[in-house]
């Protein structure tokens, strides 16, 4: 299930709750330098044929959805009630989750309605039917769309993982397979930041064409290719309040139709 190397450390530091929402933790909150000392640690003590195929999952059967515990607010059913799962939900905060979902080492598993945008407090509450009818278009979408790309790119599927940057409410990484590269941002904070990521430490060449497949914010993603300037080995860019990044080398062996833009 990998909630130690994936849903426990991607939770306290997107949310700064625990994942039963049963506690918040203002210290681990956006701590970059502990989610990946924690995800480390964890990764470490599992073989890589393990890793490589361990459930990466954001909510589950035994959880509260992941959706709810954007809210930062503590509860479950018998205490808060069940309106309030969905009382405060942040959905940038949602798509950043499912991007580090689709990008970091392992399999990336959905739990049925995270999807539709469901929420719910721990069990029971987090079994609810699943909307048919009423279900979160713009977030089907975006599942579509990011599904799509972790199964095309070789390097977020099989590739190694490699820590770029870590601050408060910010993190960098990459992955690495090949001649095939892919570099994730996050900016979790509720401000705007100027960011530069050391791409040259992933063996990203001067000339070797670097293209921006995913944007998303707090109002909602952007996807297309769109290409992105880099120099002397790092990318300098700014980076939207609450917002994530994905950058890939080799789109064209992926998205033929997508026309580049400047």
């Amino acid at each position: 299930m990998n909630y130690d190397a994936f849903m426990e450390p991607l939770t306290w530091f997107l949310t700064g709750m625990e994942k039963h929402s049963d506690e918040y933790d203002p210290h681990l909150y956006g701590d970059g330098e502990g989610f990946f000392r924690a995800m480390n640690y964890h990764m470490s003590k599992l073989q890589t044929p393990s890793l490589m195929v361990s459930m990466n999952e954001l909510s589950n059967h035994d959880h509260s959805r992941f959706l709810t515990r954007t809210n930062q607010k503590v509860g479950r059913l018998a205490s808060a009630g069940a309106e309030a799962a969905a009382e405060g939900i942040r959905y940038g905060v949602f798509r950043e989750a499912v991007m580090i979902q689709m990008t970091w080492p392992g399999a990336p598993t959905i739990y049925y309605g995270d999807e539709a945008g469901m929420c719910g407090w721990t069990d029971p509450d987090n079994r609810r039917t699943y909307p048919w009818g009423h279900e979160n278009l713009e977030l089907l979408e975006y599942y579509r769309y990011m599904s799509g790309i972790h199964n095309r790119v070789p390097a977020l599927k099989k590739g190694c993982v490699k820590q770029l940057l870590a601050d408060r409410q910010l993190i960098a990484y990459g992955r690495m397979h090949g001649k095939y590269k892919a570099v994730v941002a996050v900016n979790n904070r509720g401000t705007e930041r100027e960011v530069e990521i050391p791409i040259w430490q992933l063996g990203i060449e001067e000339e070797e064409p670097l293209v921006r497949v995913m944007l998303t914010t707090e109002e909602g993603y952007n996807v297309g290719a769109v290409k992105v300037e880099h120099s002397q080995g790092y990318v300098t860019m700014k980076m939207p309040p609450v917002s994530s990044v994905l950058m890939i080398t080799h789109v064209e062996e992926f998205f033929t139709a997508a026309a580049l833009k400047e």
